[in-house]
């Protein structure tokens, strides 16, 4: 490393006031503050200094969501031979899903980082690090056949409407993955509704197969749950085989590309809680509010299948556990207050529910209920403050 720092340090006086490249300072300082801590700090008024930076931060919450990368890229190769009806080997199936989850990483990052360092040169600004996880969780919760172009669309649109319109990082007040969700679910309906299966059945540069054979299964699991008027109804995978609890805990199902496995995903949230970066507080409540609802549904909800889809199934299927570890905890658009966390995250798992049952035109519920809810979180906090303020005014009287 202290060969690539010396090289960083030759390099920086170009980009420096009065350097050769002194228009790119902005980009240079983000590369170098990627790679390295600053060595700056505050020299008046009152600062917390600490041992983690923002940039860190990002890093670490990267690192949460490799497991469910890794097993999104799986599945994506498990799918396609699945529905093609060729068997073939671990190695082979995980070459396709990389293959074909790639170019949707690339793209993700390569509009909204540009975007933002566009951002930065014209303001003069330091490139800031928040698109770092927005940008890898993108791709993850995106259908696999969802065309790389929509995805280009969708992240600038999100970039520029979500996040720089209000400040850039740190000053948004939606999430910027879920506004990029939300656009292609309203812009293509048909590529996000859930009305047909997120399975890749062509193949990926020259690697699978051709075209799915007849049995191949039309909706996502929670689709089918949507469309069914029968309280008993059954969800099939890929090839109409039944589907379990035990099936939406491992992940080898239809679905996004990194939402699928929730083992995969209670490993990024054990990650996330060890290094004290996401709140378990937010996530259990989401989770406790989801079973709660679906509970009160199983046994009061109307004739219908989404109403009478087992409660802990709701749990494991469809995005329920991405967006409650990854997507409610997102520190800057959701509840800060402790006693806040815990009625944002209650209320996000019920309101999920509620879109899920009511609302058969889409089945999954989790995206509109965090937005919903990003909207809510300040107001959450002002009374939870406010009704700490009354109580310590009241024992002050006293």
């Amino acid at each position: 490393m202290s060969a690539l720092k010396n090289i960083i340090d030759k390099l920086k006086p170009h980009f420096e006031k009065g350097g050769k490249m002194e228009k790119f300072h902005s980009v240079f300082d983000g590369f170098e503050t990627f790679l390295f801590v600053p060595n700056s700090t505050s020299k008046s008024g009152t600062h917390i200094h600490d041992a983690i930076d923002s940039k860190r931060t990002m890093v670490v919450v990267i690192l949460a969501l490799i497991p469910a990368l890794l097993f999104g890229m799986y599945n994506v190769g498990y799918q396609h031979y699945l529905a093609i009806g060729e068997s073939v080997g671990f190695w082979h199936e995980f070459l396709f899903g990389f293959l074909a989850v790639l170019p949707f990483i690339v793209v993700s990052y390569g509009v909204g980082l540009g975007i933002e360092f566009i951002v930065a040169q014209i303001k003069g600004h330091e490139i800031q690090e928040g698109f770092l996880v927005t940008g890898f969780l993108i791709p993850l919760i995106v259908p696999i056949d969802t065309p790389l172009w929509m995805v280009a669309i969708a992240t600038a649109f999100a970039v520029i409407f979500a996040k720089e319109v209000f400040g850039g990082t740190g000053m948004n007040i939606f999430n910027v993955a879920l506004v990029t969700r939300a656009f292609l679910f309203f812009a293509y309906p048909t590529f996000m509704s859930g009305d047909n299966v997120w399975v890749r059945t062509t193949s990926t540069f020259g690697i699978g197969g051709g075209n799915a054979v007849d049995t191949f299964s039309g909706a996502t699991p929670l689709g089918q749950v949507a469309t069914s008027t029968s309280p008993m109804a059954q969800i099939a995978g890929t090839m109409g085989n039944p589907l379990s609890f035990m099936d939406g805990l491992i992940g080898l199902i239809p679905g996004s590309i990194g939402e699928t496995s929730v083992i995969a995903i209670l490993i990024g949230a054990a990650i996330l809680l060890f290094t004290k970066i996401g709140s378990w507080k937010t996530m259990f409540s989401v989770f406790a509010g989801g079973a709660l609802m679906a509970f009160i549904f199983n046994q009061f909800g109307p004739d219908t299948g989404s109403a009478h889809f087992p409660w802990y199934n709701h749990l494991v299927f469809g995005g329920f556990a991405f967006g409650a570890v990854f997507m409610a905890t997102d520190p800057v658009t959701s509840a800060r207050t402790e006693t806040g966390k815990w009625i944002y995250g209650f209320l996000i798992g019920c309101m999920t529910i509620i879109i899920r049952v009511l609302n058969p035109g889409y089945p999954e519920g989790m995206m509109l209920a965090i937005l919903l809810m990003n909207i809510f979180a300040p107001l959450i906090d002002y009374y939870v403050v406010d009704a700490n303020i009354k109580r310590r005014l009241k024992r002050a009287v006293k």
